[in-house]
Protein backbone atom coordinates (compact mmCIF):
# COMPACT_ATOMS: atom_id res chain seq x y z
CA UNK A 1 0.00 0.00 0.00
CA UNK A 2 1.31 3.39 -0.74
CA UNK A 3 -0.70 5.66 1.15
CA UNK A 4 -0.14 9.87 0.50
CA UNK A 5 -0.59 12.48 2.87
CA UNK A 6 -0.98 16.65 2.70
CA UNK A 7 -1.31 19.77 4.89
CA UNK A 8 -3.83 22.13 3.44
CA UNK A 9 -5.27 25.65 4.75
CA UNK A 10 -3.29 27.51 7.21
CA UNK A 11 -0.57 26.08 8.93
CA UNK A 12 -0.35 26.00 12.82
CA UNK A 13 1.56 23.55 15.17
CA UNK A 14 1.31 19.67 16.09
CA UNK A 15 1.03 19.26 12.02
CA UNK A 16 4.85 17.47 12.12
CA UNK A 17 3.30 15.26 14.85
CA UNK A 18 1.12 13.77 12.19
CA UNK A 19 3.23 13.35 9.08
CA UNK A 20 5.62 11.37 11.63
CA UNK A 21 3.11 8.99 13.81
CA UNK A 22 1.55 8.00 10.58
CA UNK A 23 5.07 6.95 8.86
CA UNK A 24 5.57 5.18 11.51
CA UNK A 25 2.46 3.26 11.71
CA UNK A 26 2.03 2.39 8.09
CA UNK A 27 5.73 1.59 8.39
CA UNK A 28 4.95 -1.15 10.54
CA UNK A 29 2.25 -2.26 8.26
CA UNK A 30 4.96 -2.46 5.80
CA UNK A 31 3.38 0.61 4.02
CA UNK A 32 4.91 3.55 2.40
CA UNK A 33 3.71 6.97 2.83
CA UNK A 34 4.27 9.83 0.29
CA UNK A 35 4.59 13.31 1.55
CA UNK A 36 2.62 15.63 -1.38
CA UNK A 37 3.98 19.19 -1.56
CA UNK A 38 1.62 22.48 -0.97
CA UNK A 39 -1.50 20.50 -0.49
CA UNK A 40 -3.40 20.21 -3.68
CA UNK A 41 -0.97 22.41 -5.74
CA UNK A 42 1.58 19.09 -5.66
CA UNK A 43 -0.84 17.01 -7.58
CA UNK A 44 -1.13 19.83 -10.25
CA UNK A 45 2.22 19.34 -11.15
CA UNK A 46 3.13 17.30 -13.65
CA UNK A 47 5.06 14.95 -12.26
CA UNK A 48 3.28 15.48 -8.97
CA UNK A 49 5.67 17.30 -6.33
CA UNK A 50 6.08 14.51 -3.71
CA UNK A 51 8.19 12.46 -2.38
CA UNK A 52 8.62 9.14 0.03
CA UNK A 53 9.17 9.60 3.86
CA UNK A 54 11.41 7.72 5.39
CA UNK A 55 14.12 8.29 7.97
CA UNK A 56 14.10 11.65 7.50
CA UNK A 57 10.67 12.50 9.37
CA UNK A 58 10.18 9.82 12.02
CA UNK A 59 13.21 11.28 14.74
CA UNK A 60 12.00 12.80 17.91
CA UNK A 61 12.93 16.40 16.68
CA UNK A 62 9.64 16.22 14.15
CA UNK A 63 7.68 16.72 17.64
CA UNK A 64 9.42 19.91 18.19
CA UNK A 65 9.02 21.57 14.77
CA UNK A 66 6.30 23.95 13.64
CA UNK A 67 4.55 24.72 10.47
CA UNK A 68 4.73 21.60 8.10
CA UNK A 69 7.70 20.24 6.69
CA UNK A 70 5.41 20.02 3.40
CA UNK A 71 4.27 22.86 2.96
CA UNK A 72 0.63 24.36 2.49
CA UNK A 73 -1.15 26.04 0.63
CA UNK A 74 -5.26 27.85 0.77
CA UNK A 75 -5.00 29.51 -2.22
CA UNK A 76 -5.82 28.14 -5.44
CA UNK A 77 -9.02 25.54 -5.35
CA UNK A 78 -8.94 23.12 -8.00
CA UNK A 79 -12.76 23.81 -9.16
CA UNK A 80 -11.80 27.39 -9.89
CA UNK A 81 -7.95 27.73 -10.31
CA UNK A 82 -7.30 31.38 -10.79
CA UNK A 83 -5.25 31.32 -14.36
CA UNK A 84 -2.57 33.77 -15.54
CA UNK A 85 -5.23 35.66 -17.96
CA UNK A 86 -7.39 35.92 -14.72
CA UNK A 87 -10.03 33.19 -15.78
CA UNK A 88 -11.03 30.85 -13.49
CA UNK A 89 -10.35 26.67 -14.76
CA UNK A 90 -11.31 23.59 -12.77
CA UNK A 91 -8.62 21.57 -12.70
CA UNK A 92 -10.00 19.05 -10.53
CA UNK A 93 -9.35 16.17 -12.70
CA UNK A 94 -6.02 16.76 -12.91
CA UNK A 95 -5.37 16.00 -9.25
CA UNK A 96 -7.32 12.54 -9.13
CA UNK A 97 -4.75 12.02 -12.07
CA UNK A 98 -1.65 13.08 -9.55
CA UNK A 99 -3.08 10.45 -7.33
CA UNK A 100 -3.08 7.74 -9.94
CA UNK A 101 0.34 8.54 -10.87
CA UNK A 102 1.62 8.20 -7.69
CA UNK A 103 -0.47 4.79 -7.11
CA UNK A 104 -1.59 6.18 -3.38
CA UNK A 105 -4.15 3.38 -2.36
CA UNK A 106 -5.69 6.48 -0.23
CA UNK A 107 -4.84 10.03 0.91
CA UNK A 108 -4.36 11.44 4.06
CA UNK A 109 -5.72 15.11 4.10
CA UNK A 110 -4.74 17.18 6.99
CA UNK A 111 -6.79 20.32 7.26
CA UNK A 112 -10.30 22.35 8.23
CA UNK A 113 -13.89 22.94 6.94
CA UNK A 114 -12.80 24.70 4.22
CA UNK A 115 -10.06 21.82 2.99
CA UNK A 116 -11.88 19.48 3.57
CA UNK A 117 -15.31 20.58 1.55
CA UNK A 118 -12.98 21.15 -1.12
CA UNK A 119 -10.86 17.57 -0.67
CA UNK A 120 -14.11 15.97 0.03
CA UNK A 121 -15.47 16.71 -3.40
CA UNK A 122 -12.08 15.95 -5.11
CA UNK A 123 -11.88 12.37 -3.55
CA UNK A 124 -15.66 11.34 -4.54
CA UNK A 125 -15.64 13.23 -8.20
CA UNK A 126 -11.97 11.76 -8.42
CA UNK A 127 -12.36 8.20 -7.57
CA UNK A 128 -9.85 7.93 -4.70
CA UNK A 129 -10.34 7.28 -0.79
CA UNK A 130 -9.73 9.95 1.42
CA UNK A 131 -9.36 10.09 4.97
CA UNK A 132 -9.32 13.57 7.46
CA UNK A 133 -7.59 14.82 10.27
CA UNK A 134 -9.00 18.12 11.73
CA UNK A 135 -6.17 20.56 11.92
CA UNK A 136 -7.33 23.93 12.98
CA UNK A 137 -6.03 27.11 15.93
CA UNK A 138 -10.01 28.20 15.43
CA UNK A 139 -11.04 25.07 16.54
CA UNK A 140 -14.12 25.42 14.92
CA UNK A 141 -14.38 21.89 13.12
CA UNK A 142 -17.90 19.79 14.07
CA UNK A 143 -17.61 16.87 15.39
CA UNK A 144 -14.34 16.78 17.21
CA UNK A 145 -13.87 18.54 20.94
CA UNK A 146 -10.26 19.27 19.98
CA UNK A 147 -8.39 19.88 16.75
CA UNK A 148 -4.33 20.23 16.08
CA UNK A 149 -2.95 23.54 16.89
CA UNK A 150 -5.66 24.60 19.34
CA UNK A 151 -3.85 23.70 21.98
CA UNK A 152 -0.50 25.86 21.19
CA UNK A 153 -2.32 28.80 19.53
CA UNK A 154 -4.68 29.30 23.18
CA UNK A 155 -1.10 28.57 25.46
CA UNK A 156 0.39 31.03 23.12
CA UNK A 157 -2.32 33.80 23.79
CA UNK A 158 -2.89 33.46 27.04
CA UNK A 159 0.95 33.70 27.65
CA UNK A 160 0.55 37.08 26.06
CA UNK A 161 -1.65 37.93 28.81
CA UNK A 162 1.02 37.29 31.31
CA UNK A 163 3.44 39.40 29.96
CA UNK A 164 1.12 42.41 28.65
CA UNK A 165 -0.21 42.42 32.73
CA UNK A 166 2.62 43.39 34.19
CA UNK A 167 3.35 46.36 31.73
CA UNK A 168 -0.51 47.39 32.07
CA UNK A 169 -0.23 47.82 35.77
CA UNK A 170 3.15 49.64 35.19
CA UNK A 171 1.77 52.14 33.41
CA UNK A 172 -1.74 52.10 34.36
CA UNK A 173 -3.19 50.71 31.22
CA UNK A 174 -6.14 49.08 29.03
CA UNK A 175 -4.17 46.87 26.85
CA UNK A 176 -6.37 45.20 23.85
CA UNK A 177 -5.22 41.93 22.58
CA UNK A 178 -6.45 40.46 19.39
CA UNK A 179 -5.84 37.27 18.69
CA UNK A 180 -7.26 35.17 15.83
CA UNK A 181 -10.83 33.41 15.09
CA UNK A 182 -12.36 33.97 12.19
CA UNK A 183 -15.40 32.23 12.67
CA UNK A 184 -15.30 31.49 16.31
CA UNK A 185 -14.32 32.82 19.63
CA UNK A 186 -12.90 29.52 20.60
CA UNK A 187 -8.76 30.94 21.09
CA UNK A 188 -10.32 34.41 22.98
CA UNK A 189 -12.66 33.18 25.51
CA UNK A 190 -9.76 30.32 26.50
CA UNK A 191 -7.11 32.32 26.27
CA UNK A 192 -8.88 35.16 27.86
CA UNK A 193 -9.66 32.90 31.26
CA UNK A 194 -6.21 31.12 31.41
CA UNK A 195 -4.81 34.64 31.26
CA UNK A 196 -6.76 36.16 33.61
CA UNK A 197 -8.56 38.80 31.03
CA UNK A 198 -11.52 41.59 32.60
CA UNK A 199 -13.17 41.47 29.62
CA UNK A 200 -13.25 39.24 26.65
CA UNK A 201 -15.52 40.12 23.14
CA UNK A 202 -16.45 36.66 21.09
CA UNK A 203 -18.30 37.35 17.46
CA UNK A 204 -20.92 34.66 19.16
CA UNK A 205 -22.30 37.40 21.65
CA UNK A 206 -22.98 40.91 20.97
CA UNK A 207 -21.42 43.48 22.53
CA UNK A 208 -21.62 47.31 22.97
CA UNK A 209 -18.34 49.75 24.19
CA UNK A 210 -20.80 50.85 26.93
CA UNK A 211 -20.90 47.24 29.21
CA UNK A 212 -17.53 47.32 28.10
CA UNK A 213 -16.42 50.51 29.92
CA UNK A 214 -19.03 49.76 32.63
CA UNK A 215 -16.56 46.91 33.05
CA UNK A 216 -13.51 49.13 32.93
CA UNK A 217 -14.90 51.93 35.59
CA UNK A 218 -15.77 48.99 37.98
CA UNK A 219 -12.11 48.02 37.87
CA UNK A 220 -10.87 51.56 38.83
CA UNK A 221 -13.89 51.65 41.35
CA UNK A 222 -12.10 48.88 43.11
CA UNK A 223 -8.84 50.16 43.09
CA UNK A 224 -7.62 48.27 40.11
CA UNK A 225 -5.34 50.50 37.69
CA UNK A 226 -5.15 48.58 34.75
CA UNK A 227 -7.89 46.15 32.46
CA UNK A 228 -6.88 43.54 29.91
CA UNK A 229 -9.28 42.94 26.67
CA UNK A 230 -9.29 40.07 24.84
CA UNK A 231 -11.07 40.39 21.47
CA UNK A 232 -11.38 38.07 18.22
CA UNK A 233 -10.80 38.74 15.28
CA UNK A 234 -13.82 37.96 13.84
CA UNK A 235 -16.03 40.28 16.29
CA UNK A 236 -18.19 42.65 14.26
CA UNK A 237 -19.09 46.68 15.04
CA UNK A 238 -21.36 47.79 17.88
CA UNK A 239 -23.90 47.88 14.72
CA UNK A 240 -22.58 44.21 13.30
CA UNK A 241 -20.34 45.20 10.53
CA UNK A 242 -17.06 43.35 9.66
CA UNK A 243 -14.03 44.62 10.54
CA UNK A 244 -11.48 44.20 7.93
CA UNK A 245 -7.92 44.89 6.61
CA UNK A 246 -6.96 45.52 2.78
CA UNK A 247 -4.19 43.39 1.86
CA UNK A 248 -1.62 44.33 -1.17
CA UNK A 249 -3.66 43.35 -4.38
CA UNK A 250 -6.65 44.28 -2.81
CA UNK A 251 -7.55 41.09 -1.03
CA UNK A 252 -9.42 42.00 2.26
CA UNK A 253 -9.19 39.55 4.98
CA UNK A 254 -10.35 39.97 9.10
CA UNK A 255 -8.53 42.26 11.22
CA UNK A 256 -8.24 45.44 12.83
CA UNK A 257 -11.37 44.81 15.30
CA UNK A 258 -8.82 45.13 18.62
CA UNK A 259 -7.83 49.03 17.44
CA UNK A 260 -11.46 49.62 16.70
CA UNK A 261 -12.03 48.43 20.29
CA UNK A 262 -9.08 50.68 21.96
CA UNK A 263 -10.44 53.72 19.97
CA UNK A 264 -13.79 53.14 21.52
CA UNK A 265 -13.06 52.15 24.93
CA UNK A 266 -10.37 55.30 24.84
CA UNK A 267 -13.17 57.49 23.78
CA UNK A 268 -15.68 56.40 26.03
CA UNK A 269 -13.42 55.91 29.60
CA UNK A 270 -10.71 58.34 28.98
CA UNK A 271 -8.28 55.47 29.75
CA UNK A 272 -4.99 54.91 27.83
CA UNK A 273 -5.28 52.44 26.08
CA UNK A 274 -2.82 50.14 23.92
CA UNK A 275 -3.56 47.73 21.46
CA UNK A 276 -1.71 43.98 20.41
CA UNK A 277 -2.36 42.13 17.44
CA UNK A 278 -0.98 38.68 18.07
CA UNK A 279 -1.53 37.64 14.27
CA UNK A 280 0.24 34.04 12.84
CA UNK A 281 2.40 34.39 15.82
CA UNK A 282 -0.42 31.97 16.91
CA UNK A 283 0.21 29.57 14.57
CA UNK A 284 4.19 29.42 14.26
CA UNK A 285 6.42 28.13 17.53
CA UNK A 286 7.38 24.77 19.10
CA UNK A 287 4.08 22.40 19.88
CA UNK A 288 3.19 22.25 23.04
CA UNK A 289 2.51 18.65 24.75
CA UNK A 290 -1.05 18.94 24.28
CA UNK A 291 -0.47 19.18 20.13
CA UNK A 292 2.30 16.39 19.82
CA UNK A 293 -0.24 14.12 21.71
CA UNK A 294 -2.80 14.44 19.33
CA UNK A 295 -0.99 14.62 16.85
CA UNK A 296 0.06 11.35 16.81
CA UNK A 297 -2.90 10.03 17.95
CA UNK A 298 -4.46 11.20 15.13
CA UNK A 299 -2.03 10.11 12.44
CA UNK A 300 -2.11 6.61 13.82
CA UNK A 301 -5.51 6.05 13.76
CA UNK A 302 -5.86 7.73 10.32
CA UNK A 303 -3.61 5.17 8.98
CA UNK A 304 -5.54 2.41 10.97
CA UNK A 305 -8.58 3.57 8.98
CA UNK A 306 -7.29 2.82 5.84
CA UNK A 307 -5.93 -0.27 7.24
CA UNK A 308 -9.31 -1.55 7.73
CA UNK A 309 -10.96 0.16 4.45
CA UNK A 310 -12.99 2.73 6.23
CA UNK A 311 -12.84 6.08 4.26
CA UNK A 312 -14.37 9.33 3.44
CA UNK A 313 -14.53 9.44 7.21
CA UNK A 314 -12.74 12.15 10.16
CA UNK A 315 -11.08 11.56 12.73
CA UNK A 316 -12.20 13.40 16.05
CA UNK A 317 -11.67 13.02 19.38
CA UNK A 318 -14.93 13.00 21.54
CA UNK A 319 -14.99 12.22 25.43
CA UNK A 320 -10.90 11.24 25.80
CA UNK A 321 -11.29 8.77 23.07
CA UNK A 322 -10.51 9.09 19.68
CA UNK A 323 -13.45 8.07 16.76
CA UNK A 324 -13.93 8.76 13.32
CA UNK A 325 -17.00 9.84 11.87
CA UNK A 326 -18.75 10.72 8.75
CA UNK A 327 -17.48 13.60 6.37
CA UNK A 328 -21.27 14.39 5.72
CA UNK A 329 -21.86 15.23 9.55
CA UNK A 330 -19.25 17.60 9.51
CA UNK A 331 -19.01 19.73 6.61
CA UNK A 332 -21.35 22.85 6.63
CA UNK A 333 -21.58 22.18 10.68
CA UNK A 334 -19.01 24.47 12.13
CA UNK A 335 -18.13 24.51 16.02
CA UNK A 336 -19.10 27.56 17.09
CA UNK A 337 -18.91 28.81 21.51
CA UNK A 338 -22.33 28.02 22.87
CA UNK A 339 -23.45 31.62 24.40
CA UNK A 340 -24.74 29.02 26.93
CA UNK A 341 -21.93 26.43 27.32
CA UNK A 342 -19.53 25.82 30.34
CA UNK A 343 -16.83 28.48 28.93
CA UNK A 344 -19.31 31.06 27.81
CA UNK A 345 -20.66 30.50 31.82
CA UNK A 346 -17.27 29.92 33.34
CA UNK A 347 -16.02 33.74 32.29
CA UNK A 348 -19.15 35.04 33.47
CA UNK A 349 -18.66 33.39 36.77
CA UNK A 350 -15.37 34.72 37.13
CA UNK A 351 -16.84 37.90 36.23
CA UNK A 352 -15.26 38.55 32.95
CA UNK A 353 -17.26 40.90 31.06
CA UNK A 354 -18.28 39.52 27.56
CA UNK A 355 -19.50 42.77 26.63
CA UNK A 356 -23.40 42.16 26.68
Amino acid sequence: MRVGILTSGGDCAGLNAIIRAAVLRAGSLGWTVVGIRQGTLGLLRDPPDAEELGPGVTASDMLLKGGTVLGTTNHGDPFAFPMPDGSKRNRSAEVAAGVRKLGLGAVIGIGGDGSFAILRRLAQEGGFNLVGIPKTIDNDVGLTETAIGYATAVATAAEALDRLQPTAASHSRVMVLEVMGRDAGHIAIAAGIAGGADVVLIPEIPWTVASVAQKVEALRQAGRNFALVVVAEAVPTEQGAPVMVEHLGGQKRLGGVGHYVGTRLAEATGAEVRVTVLGHVQRGGTPIAADRLLGSVFGVHAVDLVAEGKFDRMVAWWNREVIDVPFDLVLDRPKLVDPQGPMVRTARGLGICLGD
